[in-house]
């Protein structure tokens, strides 16, 4: 019998990180530019700091998470080395440029999204957000529209109780399939692609509606408070994109009915696996009706924030959070959530509020902003014209990136700053809260948001079919921003 010699795996080709390799050009580039007569060097170096951050986002050469470790130390020490506004004989000193680099993680905004992932980790916990999902779509009936409209009334109650999109999507994914697998038709069918493309779209879709729907909105609020000095209520939040989110939500079911029209109208006994299903759950936990008591006050809290008592949404989410965490009372524990939470969503998100913070500090944003509106015009254009214009950006510049949270953190700081530098009686606030909707605008490529992905996983629909309904739903979704614009938003003095 002849040895064989052992065989040997070969190794594997090592990506060559392209993307993180033209950040750090981009980023040398920038600091060997001559210096501009108003700008600070600390700014020059926050302005090179950005144009890496969005280089590594867009290519995704590194993950989010090493992007913004990334990001922390070149602020450090970048920062850290340069002479201080005040003095410019004095340099902040790697103490102060640490500080800068982490200051975001002292930002309530952070914390409302910690405490946010824990509900939304809550909810998966207990099984709530499986019940809710089941008990919708039990109340719709088994022809086609009827599943696309509880489809789309299922996003609408989660978005309202669990405040995290990829959360969402992940529950609501399976308990769809079942629903697919109920009414008998290929994973193929347009049925089945219709169904994925209402929960990934309609995720976005709401996370516009709910200001506590998506982490991006949350970072947005996170700027006003650190930018602006005010910001927007959660109630506020909720009657100006609501309205928008309804009419958008129909739209979106109108054009997968057309685009992707379904093979049967009805199916005899489609809803049987969802009530199958639901029989298999059971009566409601105790645990979970103590959930669903805490999500109503929390959303009660929400709503009257300003109005009924002086708490903001943080402080209100907290002491939910404490309730959930108690012994006995409480639904979980330490244990029970801690691996469901996406540490890495918190670190990006700190991150992301300190590389705005610092933009602000070091003059860079108020300076990019003063050369946008001077080479632009955007000062000739009025409110409307200056929400079109930036808005569409956000849309067209959406493609490239692969996380709503990342786009914000790049762009709405300097928008903030635009805003800022721009003459005439307009609420900025108000526009800032506008151009936020717009961040959330990842309808045409499965890459644009983490609930896409989860959704295109599934394998129901194709990019393509993704991208035939999403091109419509961006389009009409723009139109309708800048009409609600002209009308609804500036009658209630966001514009």
């Amino acid at each position: 019998m002849t040895d064989h010699p052992l065989q040997q795996t070969p190794p594997q080709a090592i990506r060559f990180p392209v993307g993180l390799v033209a950040a750090v050009i981009a980023l040398v580039v920038v600091l060997l530019l001559p210096l501009p007569a108003t700008l600070p060097v600390a700014g020059q170096r926050m302005l090179a700091i950005l144009l890496f951050a969005v280089i590594v986002w867009v290519t995704e050469a590194v993950s989010y998470e090493a992007s913004a470790i990334m990001i922390t130390s070149l602020m450090a020490v970048l920062l850290g080395t340069a002479p201080t506004l005040q003095d410019p004989a004095v340099t902040y000193g790697s103490s102060a440029g640490v500080s800068m680099a982490l200051s975001g993680f002292a930002n309530p905004a952070l914390a409302l999204v910690v405490g946010a992932l824990f509900i939304a980790a809550a909810m998966t916990h207990t099984g709530l957000d499986k019940r809710i999902a089941l008990v919708t779509l039990s109340k719709v009936g088994a022809s086609t529209q009827r599943v696309l409209l509880g489809s789309m009334a299922v996003i609408v109650l989660l978005s309202l109780v669990v405040p995290s999109a990829t959360a969402r999507s992940a529950c609501v994914v399976p308990i769809m399939m079942g629903v697919i697998a109920a009414f008998g038709v290929s994973a193929r069918s347009n049925i089945a692609a219709g169904i994925m493309i209402i929960v990934a779209q309609g995720t976005s879709i709401w996370n516009i509606g709910i200001q506590t729907a998506a982490a991006q909105n949350l970072l947005t609020v996170g700027f006003m408070d650190k930018m602006l000095g005010q910001r927007v209520s959660w109630i506020d939040w909720l009657m100006a994109g609501a309205p928008w989110a309804v009419i958008m939500s129909l739209v979106l079911v109108v054009l997968v009915l057309k685009l992707l029209p379904p093979e049967s109208d009805k199916v005899p006994g489609g809803m049987e696996g969802v009530n199958q299903s639901l029989t298999q759950l059971g009566p409601m936990t105790g645990a979970q009706k103590r959930l669903g008591l805490v999500s109503l006050l929390l959303l009660l809290a929400w709503a009257t924030e300003g109005r009924l008592h002086p708490f903001d949404t943080t402080t209100t989410t907290y002491v939910g959070l404490v309730v959930l965490l108690l012994p006995r009372f409480g639904v979980m524990t330490w244990k029970d959530v801690q691996a469901r939470i996406p540490w890495g969503t918190v670190i990006v998100f700190g991150v992301g509020i300190s590389l705005g913070t610092a933009l602000l500090s070091t003059q860079a944003g108020q300076w990019l902003g003063a050369q946008v509106v001077e080479r632009t015009g955007l000062d000739q254009v009025g409110s409307l014209g200056v929400f079109a214009i930036l808005s569409a950006f956000l849309i067209l510049i959406h493609l490239g990136f692969a996380s709503a949270t990342a786009l914000t953190s790049a762009f709405l700081p300097i928008f903030i700053a635009v805003l800022q530098t721009l003459p005439g009686d307009f609420s900025r606030v108000g526009m800032t809260m506008l151009l936020g909707f717009a961040v959330s605008f990842g309808f045409i490529l499965p890459i644009n948001a983490p609930q896409n992905m989860v959704c295109l996983g599934t394998d129901t629909f194709t990019p393509r079919q993704f991208a035939r309904v999403g091109i419509w739903v961006s389009v009409i979704g723009y139109v309708l921003l800048l009409v609600f614009a002209g009308t609804y938003w500036s009658w209630l003095g966001w514009m």
